[in-house]
């Protein structure tokens, strides 16, 4: 899938089911490391749709990490609110959801 090839509709569904989701990766004071961008892919092949939250002692502007681990995970930038974002990155050997 190639990246930010969501079309408002999907990205609208998508916020909404994020909206029922946990932050699963933490992006800390280190910014974004190896460690976290393998997490992430790691919680993306799982789960398609992650939330991320860019934690208070973080230096760098919530908007930046999440956009900087979206490119490095190869990921679609859904949505940024806050200290939290959503990336999506479908899985196709095993989908898990069904984009209208």
């Amino acid at each position: 899938m190639l990246r930010n090839s969501l079309t408002g509709k999907q990205k609208s569904f998508l916020r909404s089911l994020g909206m029922k989701e946990e932050p699963i990766v933490m992006i800390g004071k280190e910014g974004v490391t190896p460690a976290v961008v393998q997490a992430a892919r790691e919680a993306i092949k799982k789960r398609e749709l992650i939330k991320v939250r860019v934690l208070q002692n973080s230096e760098a502007e919530p908007e930046e990490a999440i956009g900087m681990l979206a490119e490095r995970t190869d990921a679609n930038l859904v949505q940024v609110i806050g200290r939290n974002g959503l990336l999506f990155k479908r899985n196709f050997e095993k989908p898990k959801l069904e984009l209208p």
